[in-house]
């Protein structure tokens, strides 16, 4: 997943950056409320985390703005013990869940787990389409031949596919998940990395295919029932 962390403190934003990129989530981190609104408006993000005080423009007033303006990423706002009021109100103009600071690193992995399911109903760990299972644990894909590890950019793309099989990903779309908000990947980039995930999913037997359109994206090919 990519997230966004909105934080002022620095060691806290160090903390969470370290552990969500130990469980092979992007993150990009801003420390004040009007970048956080800012980056939060582009919907490349799959959850953001919000503290509710932050320099600039407080972090109930970027919720709000947020979903004044359509945006509907899950929301995680990370509150002091004394802040019950905020919380409240917080949960009232949009936010998914709350966490009280000092935290169990454990808990916020299970919040953010909770707060991403789509429609909000539990889709487990895997993905599967035809064949083929995506472990979103170990990050092993598997199919009739076997299983294989992917790497961190292999896992974030194939996770995309799956997500939104049949559909069109546009070739910025992958740039703005995989590659980051600020990096202007190259398209060769992406196209080698398809190539990597194409070659694993042969390799396993899967009878997913990625398909190329021409100067727009892919999209991922699941044989019909």
């Amino acid at each position: 997943m990519k997230i966004l962390v909105v934080e002022d403190e620095r060691q806290l934003s160090e903390v969470l950056t370290a552990l969500l990129k130990q469980h092979m989530h992007d993150v990009d981190v801003v420390r004040n409320g009007l970048d956080g609104e800012d980056y939060a408006m582009t919907g490349v993000y799959d959850a953001i985390i919000l503290d509710i005080m932050l320099p600039g423009k407080n972090g109930i007033d970027v919720l709000c703005a947020l979903r004044r303006r359509g945006n509907a990423t899950p929301v995680l706002i990370l509150t002091a013990k004394s802040e019950i009021e905020d919380k409240i109100k917080g949960l009232d103009i949009g936010a998914d869940d709350y966490l009280t600071k000092p935290f169990v690193s454990g808990e916020l992995l299970a919040r953010l787990r909770a707060i991403t399911r789509r429609g909000n109903e539990f889709i487990g760990d895997e993905l599967h389409a035809g064949n083929t299972v995506l472990d979103k644990n170990t990050h092993e894909i598997r199919g009739e031949k076997g299983a294989l590890k992917l790497s961190a950019k292999e896992y974030q793309i194939m996770d995309m596919l799956l997500s939104n099989s049949r559909q069109i990903i546009p070739k910025e779309r992958f740039a703005e998940k995989v590659w980051g908000f600020d990096n202007d990947a190259e398209y060769n980039n992406i196209e080698v990395y398809i190539s990597f995930v194409r070659k694993k999913l042969a390799a396993i037997g899967s009878d997913l295919q990625i398909k190329a359109v021409r100067n727009v994206g892919y999209s991922l090919e699941v044989p019909e029932c």
